[in-house]
């Protein structure tokens, strides 16, 4: 069976693969498009990042493709119900990055709250900035809001409550009568209510045309003006252009921003020169820890499926 990894994969991780099938691995393969049709053609399973776009044509372009495996969580670039009607399993490295996740939310939420980090030019330059950069905010005692409660949500509140935060939540399919919220010691807020009452607001949801702009001019006018708002989940949740108009009319304290509508953010964004802005290139997820784990998983289950798929035929 051959195996096609159009990504980056670690590299203990792709050998493992490479004992037991003929596995061909570039991680630039995801860069020509034309290339990456081509090498699919005898493929029976191929694994991905968040960059390929595993879509109609790519799938028409591998006719024995059995299996994809996705380095990470999300799948907004795969056809998911053109695989189901393929009978191609679709594999996720659901749980393998949340800690990394997690950690970012909070490594985030002091950040911006303490706000005392980003002086290191104007101290190097000679200047002694400790009134401009004295009244930080600490983390505890402060009001953490989960949009989404699933597993990272879930631990990113747990890392919360480490540091002493107050963690409220909302998730749309978890009613506030579920026995999870008292197990996880966290208070279930309507939406609305959630976004008035948290210092920080954290959005762990997936991107559907129900969450598409979930955070728009009208959510952010909810928030308090010192609030923070922290998205690692998928870029169209929110209103990147509302966003930038909240910040800079100073209705808002800062943001940290890992996704993004397009990626990579495209030149003369409106997000360009915001205050109190934490911009990073979609790595929230990425440790040197999380890639062994979600490169390890990814292999393990790749290699079970294909295992099955050869029992039955």
């Amino acid at each position: 069976m051959r195996i096609v990894i159009a990504e980056f994969m670690e590299e203990v991780a792709v050998a493992t693969l490479q004992r037991r099938f003929d596995t061909h691995y570039d991680a630039s393969l995801v860069e020509r498009r034309g290339e990456l049709l081509a090498s699919v053609e005898a493929a029976d399973a191929l694994i991905v990042r968040n960059r390929a776009q595993v879509d109609g044509d790519l799938l028409a372009a591998a006719p024995q493709l059995k299996v994809i495996g996705r380095l990470g969580v999300g799948l907004d670039n795969i056809d998911v119900p053109a695989c189901e009607a393929r009978k191609i399993d679709v594999i996720s490295a659901r749980g393998a990055n949340a800690l990394a996740v997690a950690e970012y939310v909070i490594g985030a939420s002091v950040v911006l709250l303490r706000g005392v980090y980003l002086g290191t030019e104007a101290v190097a330059s000679g200047e002694w900035p400790r009134s401009a950069l004295g009244s930080g905010r600490e983390i505890a005692g402060k009001t953490l809001g989960v949009v989404g409660f699933g597993s990272i949500g879930q631990l990113t509140a747990k890392l919360a409550r480490a540091l002493g935060m107050i963690v409220i939540g909302f998730d749309a399919q978890i009613p506030s009568s579920a026995a999870l919220w008292a197990e996880q010691h966290t208070t279930p807020r309507r939406f609305d209510d959630l976004l008035r009452d948290a210092d920080v607001v954290s959005l762990h949801v997936p991107l559907t045309p129900v969450t598409r702009h979930l955070i728009d001019g009208d959510k952010l006018a909810l928030m308090k003006r010192d609030a923070i708002l922290i998205n690692t989940a998928r870029g169209g949740v929110v209103d990147e252009e509302a966003l930038a108009v909240a910040l800079k009319a100073g209705r808002l304290a800062g943001a940290a921003l890992d996704v993004f509508e397009t990626e990579p953010l495209p030149a003369g964004s409106p997000l360009a020169g915001c205050p109190g802005l934490i911009l990073t290139p979609h790595i929230g997820g990425l440790t040197r820890e999380s890639n062994r784990r979600v490169s390890t998983m990814i292999a393990d289950k790749v290699t079970a499926a294909l295992t099955a798929r050869s029992a039955i035929f």
